[in-house]
């Protein structure tokens, strides 16, 4: 097996500006003398290392230094501000409509601005929200991080912009989810059009920058060919070794119960310039071209999130994962300011024989007592929930799919591994029960009981869970090279998936939509276009790609002697007025002009959209 942890967009024509701070301070001073520079601003993501990059300011040999933090409001007042959208749960909060300027002082700035002008010789303004302070400055360089690495500095003592300390490494994930990634990266789109220079703070000892021609170039070359994201693995509670030894992971970790490899709001990108690696957020691309990503139709419902996800669940020599319950779509909007709620699928990637899953209620369950139960059994990590009184136990098998729509309580059973197909809002799980165990950090995983009673569906008992969300295998299309057969999701979700089994080569249909795929059986395939649009890509067993809406003409190929197996995920659409995405979209219009009348003008546009499609459809 061949399974690349760090996946590369290959676009070596280009190369960077300058690789490591030696070189970047070279070819900045080289700047500051061409354009006789007086102002430069260094805007910077939450989470970029400052004292690195106070080094390199101090190099520049500036006149005057301008942190941009002397210009915001008082830490105090903002955070009192933030108490009632961060909550005082250790997971959950209200997702943010707010922006950078919202944080800052206006005189503070007026104050400044006027120091700015009064300096003879070179003022360097930087920090979070640098550009609202220098106004009009010569050279504009952004500094940017990838969240995986944000997350791994969390954990190492870092804290979250203006706020107090911190050591629940779940809270600063929580304050970065829900409110500074998100003004961070509404800021950094809006200075896309007046940035000079992008540099890559990802590691710090290797720093680099590009111009802004360049970070728009290969971009604009990742959505016209298929890609992978960079995956992560992360340890779990409950375990988990199949990943450590398929995918050959570093053995320094005890288990690696989690990977995300389809993940854009987290995962990153790198791309392999003439001269180095660069590697960005994979939401950069995804807010900077949506409609050649995601399509126009899917861009139209959704915005600039991606709303599909995979991920990787191990409990392989380990335990079951958490009982748990995601909130309905109407709990998701008025609790935390989601637009689309959390429905899934559990695809399984393998199993052992006493492989299992936990799904739906038994059949006139009493719901309250179910939660009485719950309730003795998180005050008392001795007292046992008997769940095979109350909770659905199914035995699993390689190649099994489950849909899993919000509302429906479920866990993965020990011994297996799941490709988790689902929409992207990620971190909205409510825990009922933890099967009596610690989290990594010594303390009880938070368990959300009183969100659960409220999510619930007593509709998805044993009766409906077989009827509906064993996915049946619907085939499609088959001849002596193929089959194609449909899997899930169930009716109540927007995500629809294929399965190809194939010996030998294939043309993927696209369905007017961006595509996620995995690999699920076979030593590997290759993707190829008729044209010759991309060069060929090599996808490894166990990997997660995606084709964008772009990027329609694509072939597998099937490189080794046995079948090889390939999960297709993509958002369906009917082209009836009453479907699924039809409702997702009037909601959106409703909830985007109570929230943000700004974006008016973008759903006008996707109205236009949506009734093109469906006028071709007829």
């Amino acid at each position: 097996m061949t399974y690349d942890l760090r996946p590369t967009i290959k676009v070596q024509e280009h190369a960077a500006t300058a690789v490591g701070i030696t070189e970047i301070v070279a070819s900045l001073k080289e700047q500051i003398t061409k354009k006789n520079a007086q102002i430069i601003c260094f805007e910077i993501y939450p989470g970029i290392d400052q004292q690195l990059l106070n080094q390199l300011v101090a190099e520049l040999v500036p006149e005057k230094v301008i942190h941009s933090e002397i210009c915001t409001r008082p830490k105090k007042e903002i955070n009192c501000e933030l108490a009632k959208e961060l909550t005082e749960d250790r997971v959950f909060g209200l997702m943010t409509h707010a922006e950078m300027n919202d944080y800052f002082d206006c005189s503070a700035i007026t104050e400044v601005q006027q120091e700015i002008k009064a300096t003879n010789g070179l003022v360097i303004v930087w920090g979070v929200g640098a550009a609202l302070i220098a106004s009009s400055p010569d050279i504009t360089v952004y500094f940017d991080i990838t969240r995986w690495e944000i997350q791994k500095r969390f954990r190492k003592g870092l804290n979250n912009w203006l706020a107090e300390p911190e050591t629940d490494a779940l809270k600063k994930f929580k304050r970065g989810y829900f409110f500074e990634w998100r003004i961070a990266d509404k800021l950094k789109s809006q200075l896309r059009s007046q940035t000079d220079f992008y540099i890559d703070g990802t590691k710090n000892e290797k720093w680099t920058m590009i111009d802004r021609a360049t970070y728009e170039t290969i971009q604009k070359k990742a959505v016209q060919r298929p890609f992978r994201l960079v995956p992560y693995f992360d340890q779990s509670p409950w375990g988990g070794q199949w990943m450590k030894e398929k995918f050959e992971l570093p053995d320094e970790i005890p288990n690696y119960g989690w990977a995300f490899d389809g993940v854009p709001e987290e995962n990153s990108l790198i791309f392999e310039l003439e001269n180095a690696q660069y590697e960005m957020p994979a939401i950069n691309l995804v807010r900077n071209y949506p409609s050649q990503l995601l399509g126009e139709r899917v861009y139209a419902l959704f915005g600039t999130e991606f709303p599909i996800r995979f991920d990787y669940l191990d409990t392989m020599g380990g335990g079951n994962l958490s009982l748990q319950v995601h909130p309905k779509v109407e709990y998701i909007q008025e609790k935390f300011g989601m637009v689309y709620t959390q429905n899934e699928s559990y695809y399984i990637l393998d199993a052992k024989e006493d492989a299992s899953i936990y799904l739906g209620l038994k059949n006139n369950t009493d719901i309250d007592e179910l939660f009485n139960e719950l309730e003795k059994a998180s005050k008392d990590s001795n007292y046992r929930f008997d769940d095979t009184k109350y909770i659905n136990h199914f035995p699993v098998q390689k190649h099994d799919h489950f849909s899993i729509p919000a509302g429906t309580i479920h866990c993965g059973g020990t011994n297996a591994v799941v490709l988790e197909i689902s929409a992207t809002p990620y971190i909205f799980t409510f825990k009922l029960w933890d099967w009596g165990r610690l989290g990594l950090d010594g303390k009880p995983r938070p368990i959300h009981l009183e969100h659960g009673r409220k999510n619930v569906d007593r509709r998805f008992d044993e009766d409906y869970v077989r009827a509906n969300l064993f996915s049946p295998n619907e085939i499609l299309s088959s001849n002596e090279q193929a089959l194609v057969e449909k899997t899930g999701l169930c009716d109540l979700e927007f995500i629809e998936t294929r399965r190809h089994t194939f010996t030998g080569e294939i043309k993927l249909e696209a369905h007017d939509s961006v595509n996620m795929l995995c690999l699920v059986e076979g030593e590997s395939i290759e993707l190829f276009s008729d044209d010759g649009e991309f060069v060929p890509i090599t996808i490894h067993y166990g990997e997660t790609f995606i084709i964008p809406d772009n990027c329609q003409n694509v072939s597998f190929k099937n490189n080794g002697k046995n079948p090889s197996v390939v999960i297709q995920a993509f958002i369906m659409y009917s082209g009836q007025k009453n479907s699924i995405g039809w409702k997702l979209f009037r909601f959106g219009i409703k909830f985007f002009r109570q929230t943000n009348d700004n974006l008016s003008d973008l759903i006008d546009h996707s109205y236009g959209i949506i009734k093109k499609n469906r006028n071709k459809e007829k």
